[in-house]
């Protein structure tokens, strides 16, 4: 092949980026815009021009997916010796084979999870583990190699860093030193040592890196920003203070920083490179303008200096849905009936994705598939009844099922039971152990719903039974349900961005402005994955016939070019309604995303006045109704609404009405019982007898 045979087909920025042979380089790439066709013409137009031979190149990237993708580009455009590899896979070859030469011996074998280990370092402490809270431990330990961070600072950086512990910091400090300990012992490797190893071998021997800097001069490095301390490291050891080195990436599809990836090196390239050229990739082949136009409305209001604005570049496409549904039952059987009907209209199912933002909500979309016969494949994560925690609390609710009495109400005990596996009143902080009770949440509130119904426990247990055992499609292609993380990288004809409520995206514990920004950005990373038909929904409630009080994400606001609300999906009838603004605390004006803070009608840590006579009267109140109705208290009103009530003191229907969780019916029902207890709570207490003056 020719050198302008390689440049043919390129537009002016990807052949700057295929021209500019030399390094340093930074190419930031949008979405969609060609960014591996750029980098893979810049090393066959290197390599066909004399500048480099292919065994002097090394192109590494995040994903074995994306390495092999690299690997075949590039053996198509006539360069089939370049190494094209991951972080890991690439130096686990150097040390492989430098290890037996200057270490001595075996290299130690490589651990594929670290939780095995892990578990011994619980036992080393006197410390007895749970599943999750192990899962979440690791992942933390990850973060501290990859930051590297020791055993010892842990504690103090991680609070720098804002991270919240699955335990107090100095516990995760003493099992990650045990973890570390009883590692090196058994002579084993984890990932991030692998990293780490490999970075000192090259250091201390100077024949080991004269050797690999000999073999390896020209590096081009993928997805930039996603790299993390420890890639640095062996990146910039691998260099050794060289700069013929090609950046690629996009800080706007920066989604990972939560594992220890930071932007800051790609955006701050050309302070540590001055004489790097930054090349910017805008124009969008992936995407329709309409996608791309909404991509670029997403990230409008963006707190980011490195926005990048895409060009959309092929023909005009379908205007994106917005729909609203009244619960997420209906949503899921939405999207199922639109996905359907894309299929009818000729769109593989393989070319359709729904997306949503956590594993969680994977169940009724299982679920409604499966009705609609439309076939699926769960991306990323078992299958809701797959889930080992899911599986384990139906095993323990089976065995209650069997001793259950027509008196045992449902929902407080599917709650008692789930609480024995990790249901708490309140969520961990995140990671696997919220993931666990999100899926344990889903049930006790399934249960919550069967209840109000008039379930029992046995009629609960056949129903999980029955989802169980009918709700999969068979394996087969079909529509792709994956969550917005492990969508990255991939993309599809039509696509479907779920449950895009605040709380959920962003997500309830993106608290600071940063964390904030991140979920923005997972959500133009899940638009982006779009070629033409993109649908975008949200539910106003959790179940069928539960209050609407949930609010569309914060981030559609502006998204459908006028300042009403989104058009509602049209659903058995229903009447149109608008989406009413977002609820801020009345004390310090935060806007509040929890249903117990809209409720309430301030911050969960806000200071209130309330009356505590009151609050004691409506509780005893409740009490007596619920037993006389023979249902449970919260069916009546939960402490939260009873809480709102006592701190605000309606005195009007209307007044009653504004509170959250008090519709028509339960005002019709409950309302002149609950105005009167407030009315008595305002008047004035009875003086006492005797002269007015006082004499």
């Amino acid at each position: 092949m020719e050198p302008d045979d390689v440049l043919a087909g390129l537009d002016p920025e990807q052949r700057a980026v295929a021209e500019a042979t030399r390094g340093p380089v930074c190419v930031l790439a949008g979405a969609g815009t060609g960014k591996t066709r750029a980098i893979t013409h810049r090393i066959a137009y290197a390599v066909h021009t004399g500048v480099v031979e292919p065994s002097a190149v090394l192109a590494v990237t995040f994903t074995t997916r994306a390495a092999g993708e690299l690997r075949q580009r590039l053996r198509s455009l006539g360069v089939p010796g370049v190494q094209a590899r991951t972080f890991h896979a690439a130096a686990l070859r150097q040390l492989g084979y430098f290890w037996p030469r200057v270490i001595g011996g075996e290299l130690p074998s490589i651990i594929e999870s670290k939780v095995p280990v892990l578990n011994a370092a619980y036992r080393r402490v006197r410390r007895n583990p749970d599943k999750s809270e192990l899962r979440d431990v690791a992942a933390e330990i990850e973060w501290a190699k990859v930051t590297q961070v020791t055993p010892e600072d842990y504690a103090d950086l991680a609070a720098k860093a804002g991270r919240k512990s699955p335990l107090p910091p100095e516990e995760v400090a003493r099992l990650y030193d045990a973890y570390e300990q009883i590692r090196r012992e058994r002579h084993l490797i984890d990932f991030e040592t692998i990293l780490e190893l490999t970075a000192a071998v090259m250091t201390e021997h100077r024949e080991v890196a004269a050797q690999i800097r000999q073999q390896y001069r020209y590096f081009v490095v993928d997805e930039y920003q996603d790299v993390n301390p420890l890639q640095k490291l062996l990146l910039d050891t691998w260099l050794g203070g060289r700069d013929d080195l090609c950046v690629v990436g996009d800080p706007n599809q920066t989604i990972y920083s939560f594992t220890g990836a930071t932007p800051r090196y790609l955006t701050g390239f050309v302070v540590e490179h001055p004489q790097a050229p930054v090349i910017t990739l805008i124009r969008d082949y992936r995407s329709t303008p309409q996608v791309v136009g909404l991509a670029n409305k997403v990230l409008a209001k963006a707190r980011s200096p490195h926005r990048l604005e895409l060009v959309a570049q092929r023909p005009e496409g379908p205007e994106p849905v917005f729909a609203e549904f009244d619960d997420e039952p209906s949503e899921a059987e939405g999207v199922a009936k639109a996905a359907r009907k894309l299929i009818d209209s000729g769109v593989s199912p393989r070319e359709i994705a729904v997306l949503f933002r956590i594993n969680a909500q994977s169940e009724a979309y299982e679920e409604a598939f499966s009705a609609a016969g439309v076939p699926y494949l769960l991306r990323g994560a078992a299958r809701f009844f797959e889930r080992p925690e899911v599986r384990e609390a139906i095993v323990l609710l089976r065995g209650a099922a069997r001793s259950a009495t027509a008196d045992d109400p449902l929902a407080p005990t599917v709650h008692h039971i789930l609480g024995s596996k990790g249901l708490t009143p309140q969520p961990p902080d995140g990671g696997k152990a919220r993931e666990r009770w999100e899926s344990l949440k889903a049930l006790a509130e399934l249960a919550e719903d069967l209840a109000a119904k008039g379930a029992d426990l046995p009629a609960f247990v056949a129903e999980l039974e029955r989802r169980a055992s009918e709700q999969h499609a068979p394996p087969l292609e079909g529509v792709t349900l994956a969550s917005l993380h492990s969508a990255k990288g991939l993309e599809w004809d039509a696509v479907f961005l779920v449950g895009l409520v605040d709380g959920v995206m962003p997500y309830r514990e993106a608290e600071s402005p940063e964390q904030i920004e991140e979920e923005r950005r997972l959500l133009y990373v899940g638009v982006t994955r779009a070629r033409a038909h993109l649908h975008l929904s949200w539910a106003l409630a959790r179940s069928a016939g539960g209050r609407k009080s949930r609010r569309p994400s914060r981030f559609l606001d502006g998204l459908t070019g006028r300042p009403s609300a989104p058009p509602r999906a049209a659903s058995s009838g229903r009447d149109r309604r608008s989406i009413a603004a977002p609820v801020s605390c009345r004390v310090c004006g935060r806007t509040l995303v929890t249903g117990a803070e809209q409720k309430l009608g301030r911050c969960g840590t806000c200071p209130s006045d309330y009356d505590e006579e009151l609050l004691e009267r409506l509780k005893a109140w409740r009490g007596a109704s619920a037993k006389e109705a023979k249902v449970p208290a919260y069916v009546i009103f939960t402490d939260v609404t009873l809480q709102a009530i006592a701190e605000r003191v309606p005195a009007t229907e209307a007044d009653l009405l504004m509170i959250p969780g008090i519709g028509r019916v339960k005002l019709d029902r409950y309302g002149e019982a609950v105005l009167s207890m407030c009315r008595a709570a305002g008047e004035p207490a009875d003086e006492p007898a005797g002269d007015p003056a006082g004499e």
